[in-house]
C-alpha cells in the first residue's frame, strides 16, 4: 500500500460512522478549515527555518489536511480525492502548454489565469480574491485586480500621500468604532504603498516580526527586566538593535 493509497484508508477508518474517532466522525468543512489554514503556515514556517525534518512531517500534516475534506466530500457524493488529482494535473497541463501542448512559448501566467477567469461567469474582476485570505496579502490582491481597469495610481507618490491623509483622519477622529475603520484604511493605504514599492506588504511585516522578536528576547533576559524603568529597557533595546546590525555585518 503506497503512502497515500495508507492515509486514505486510515481516514476512511477514522470517519466511519459506527468504529470510527468520535472527533473526526463530528468534524466539517468549516471546522477542518482553520486547521488546514495553521498547517500550511506551519509548513512556510518550516521553510523559513530551513528545517527539512520538520518540513517533511509538515507537509505530512497538510497532506491530511486535503485527504480530509476529500474523504467528507465523498461521504456527502460532491467529489472524491481522484477527483481532487485529476483537477489539479488538468490545471497544469493548461497551464504549461509550451510544456505538455503545442505552444512553442508560454503565453505567461496571468495571461493564463486571465483567460481561465474569462472563462468562468464573474461579475467583477475581484471575483476569486478569498476572504480567508492574511488580511494584508488580501488587501494586496484585490489592489492589483483592480488596478488592471486602470483604478490605481500612476506613481508611488499618489500612494504615499494617500498614507498622510488616511493617518490625518485617523488623528481627527475621537470614535472607537470610527477609529478602527480609519486605521483599517491607514494599512490598507500603506498596502497599497508596498505594492507601489514592489514590496510584498505580507513579508515586510514578517520581518519586522522577526526583528522585534529577535531583540526583545534578548534585552527580556536582563535581570529585573520588568521592573526596569521605560527609559532602561529602551538602552537595552537600542544595544540589542545595534548587536543585531553588527551581527549582520
Amino acid at each position: 500500500m503506497t503512502g497515500l493509497s495508507r492515509l486514505v484508508a486510515l481516514m476512511r477508518r477514522l470517519r466511519d460512522p459506527l468504529t470510527g474517532c468520535e472527533w473526526d466522525r463530528q468534524q466539517s468543512f468549516a471546522t477542518i478549515a482553520p486547521y488546514t489554514i495553521e498547517e500550511a503556515y506551519e509548513v512556510a514556517d518550516a521553510i523559513d527555518r530551513h528545517d527539512m525534518d520538520a518540513l517533511a512531517e509538515e507537509l505530512g500534516d497538510l497532506q491530511l489536511q486535503v485527504v480530509f475534506h476529500a474523504q467528507m466530500a465523498e461521504e456527502a457524493g460532491h467529489f472524491t480525492l481522484d477527483d481532487v488529482l485529476d483537477r489539479i494535473c488538468d490545471k497544469l497541463e493548461r497551464r504549461h502548454p509550451h510544456i505538455f501542448g503545442d505552444a512553442e512559448h508560454s503565453p505567461g501566467w496571468e495571461a493564463i489565469k486571465a483567460a481561465e477567469r474569462q472563462s468562468r461567469a464573474h461579475d467583477s474582476v475581484l471575483d476569486g480574491v478569498a476572504q480567508a485570505l492574511p488580511a494584508l496579502d488580501r488587501a494586496a490582491k484585490l489592489q492589483k485586480r483592480a488596478a488592471r481597469t486602470g483604478f490605481d495610481w500612476p506613481d508611488p507618490s499618489g500612494a504615499r500621500a494617500k498614507i498622510d491623509e488616511e493617518l490625518a483622519e485617523l488623528d481627527a477622529e475621537t470614535d472607537p468604532e470610527a477609529r478602527q475603520e480609519e486605521l483599517g484604511d491607514l494599512l490598507f493605504a500603506v498596502v497599497n504603498f508596498a505594492r507601489h514599492l514592489n514590496i510584498d506588504p505580507e513579508e515586510a511585516l514578517r520581518q519586522a516580526s522577526g526583528k522585534f522578536e529577535g531583540r526583545f528576547r534578548a534585552i527580556e533576559k536582563a535581570p529585573g527586566f520588568t521592573d526596569l524603568s521605560l527609559d532602561e529597557k529602551e538602552a537595552l533595546w537600542v544595544a540589542a538593535k545595534a548587536d543585531q546590525a553588527a551581527s549582520k555585518a
